[in-house]
């Protein structure tokens, strides 16, 4: 049978060693690398229907997966007004202001991206922003998308005008009469506004979804682990593939909130391993907390605002027995974790499951439900850890899922961000620990958790070799815990597919591993760091059918 794809004249450079192979050539047929040798006898598998691409001295490497991202949900969220770029409260407001502008008579303006470092030391609150949202019903995401900011025309339509309870850790936050500020925090506090304001239609979602998707593609992603299930997400996946529009192999953990009832966990079982050809449902995705933007993080000790004391599940002992109930049914967790005592707890429960079953993530393939393998946890995010914590992902078997990027554009060496000065010196000075964790061992997975940071994958890997932001307008923040070039590749390559439970099948340039590839203009290890974000992508595949191929080529 002749190939799919056939590569020549290329660089092969496998993400398991960071060496060249002695090859020139590739071939892929049914989805899967069939050849790697020199460009004559690749030659000699083409036929008719098969897409030959002479490369000429092009890199070739393993596809690049993103280790958390929100494609459908994020595509939603991100069709306001684009906030990310506003690093002061005149940007912001000249923003919303020509947002206003264009709105018809009663629209809703929402927004997204909305950095509370924008706010200076003035409180994150709808009086804040001036008159420019006065009249108008206002929803903005702030970056995080843990928190929102409601304006007073928005909450009066929730029929918000004081303080509610809320099962999880969510709160409207009100000034000291009671009054709304606008601040939402937390999920069940912004749906409140949520539930009221307009949605776009089924038709809009999946056309925006298909737009990012294919910019994902150009970016140089193949795969990514979509932390979401929410809204229409599965049918918008399963529709895009239909169309054979769908660019990405995705790897989709829903949620399990604390309020979850026995039966909504055996829902949550039965999905595992349901999907399309690149597309399924693998893994459950937890929040034990929220963020340290917000003060809903959970640290051992309060943060210097008084916050962040308490997890998000309002009984951290039934989450743990989730986990337990998860990890016997051989289905691997995810769990959000952003602070100290978070990301503790979310170790102890997987010892504790580990313990219990006998069954420990280490080496083998991932559990399957009802099977027998080895079941791979994960801890998301990470922010601040004390060293005990670091040296437990090892012997455990979790996987750090970690986004530097988050380091590089919302935090400051100087530790004059809101993110620094609500954790304090100590606390501040332990950052994104992504070297510390990868030396003690564990499996350090790179992501964007887009739309909160932006995607592209050589901007995520950049990041995590200088950590300073993409305009490099500032020194690095922990350049000790910056990771060499091979990590960063590793970290978006082996370390996603050992993650996955995939590493027999993915993340490496070998015959019998899926044809899920990147092609670069230049070796990656061998750019400079402060170059490595502008690299040009020439060409993506994904299962051998090219998904991505840069004018020229």
């Amino acid at each position: 049978m002749p190939a799919d794809l056939v590569l020549l004249s290329a660089r092969l450079l496998d993400p398991g060693t960071g060496r060249l192979l002695p090859h020139t050539a590739l071939a892929a047929e049914r989805g899967r690398i069939a050849f790697l040798g020199d460009d004559r006898d690749a030659r000699a598998l083409a036929g008719p229907g098969t897409t030959v691409v002479d490369l000429r001295g092009a890199v070739v490497t393993a596809g690049f997966t993103d280790g958390h991202l929100h494609p459908v949900s994020g595509a939603e969220r991100t069709m306001g007004v684009d906030l990310s770029g506003c690093r002061d409260l005149a940007a912001v407001r000249t923003a919303l202001a020509a947002a206003v502008r264009d709105l018809r008579p009663g629209a809703w303006l929402r927004g997204w991206g909305l950095d509370p470092n924008a706010f200076g030391t003035a409180p994150v609150a709808t009086a804040t922003l001036g008159p420019v949202l006065d009249g108008v019903p206002a929803l903005i995401d702030l970056f995080d998308a843990h928190s929102a900011l409601a304006s007073e025309r928005a909450l009066e339509l929730a029929g918000v005008d004081g303080p509610r309870r809320f099962e999880q850790g969510s709160e409207i936050v009100c000034d000291a009469a009671g009054r709304p500020t606008g601040l939402l925090l937390e999920d069940a506090a912004c749906e409140v506004v949520e539930a009221v304001a307009p949605r776009p239609t089924e038709a809009e979602v999946r056309a925006r979804a298909a737009e990012v998707l294919a910019a994902m593609a150009a970016s140089g992603l193949t795969g990514g682990h979509a932390m979401d299930a929410n809204g229409d997400s599965l049918a918008v996946y399963a529709a895009l593939e239909a169309e054979d529009a769908l660019p990405l192999r995705l790897r989709i953990a829903p949620w399990c909130r604390p309020e979850a009832s026995d039966a909504d966990l055996a829902e949550l079982v039965r999905l595992q391993g349901t999907g399309g050809a690149l597309w399924r449902v693998a893994g459950v995705k937890l929040f034990m907390d929220g963020t340290i933007d917000n003060g809903t993080a959970w640290l051992e000790a309060p943060d210097c605002h008084g916050q962040s004391d308490h997890a998000y599940w309002p009984d951290p002992r039934r989450y743990s027995r989730v986990i337990a109930d998860l990890h016997r049914a051989g289905v691997p967790t995810a769990t959000h974790a952003i602070g100290d005592a978070a990301v503790r707890h979310v170790l102890d429960a997987v010892e504790r499951a580990q313990t219990e079953s006998g069954r420990a993530g280490g080496t083998g393939s991932a559990g399957t439900p009802g099977g027998t393998g080895v079941v791979r946890h994960r801890v998301e995010h990470i922010e601040t850890v004390p060293d005990d914590t670091v040296r437990r992902f090892a012997p455990l078997g979790v996987a750090a899922s970690m986004q530097p990027t988050h380091c590089c554009e919302f935090t400051r060496a100087d530790h004059t961000d809101n993110w620094s000065r609500r954790l304090g010196e100590e606390r501040a000075g332990r950052a994104f620990r992504c070297r510390d964790l990868w030396e003690a061992g564990a499996r350090v997975v790179l992501g964007s958790d887009w739309p909160i940071a932006p995607y592209p994958p050589l901007q995520v890997m950049a990041g995590a070799r200088h950590r300073r932001p993409a305009d490099l307008s500032l020194p690095p923040h922990g350049p000790e815990q910056a990771l060499t070039p091979l990590q960063a590749l590793q970290g978006m390559t082996v370390n996603a597919a050992w993650a996955a439970g995939e590493e027999d099948r993915t993340g490496r340039l070998a015959v019998g591993h899926r044809a899920d590839l990147t092609v670069l203009a230049d070796d990656p290890l061998r750019v400079p760091d402060t170059e490595l974000a502008e690299l040009p992508v020439l060409l993506t595949a994904v299962a051998g059918r090219v998904t991505h191929r840069a004018a020229g080529v």
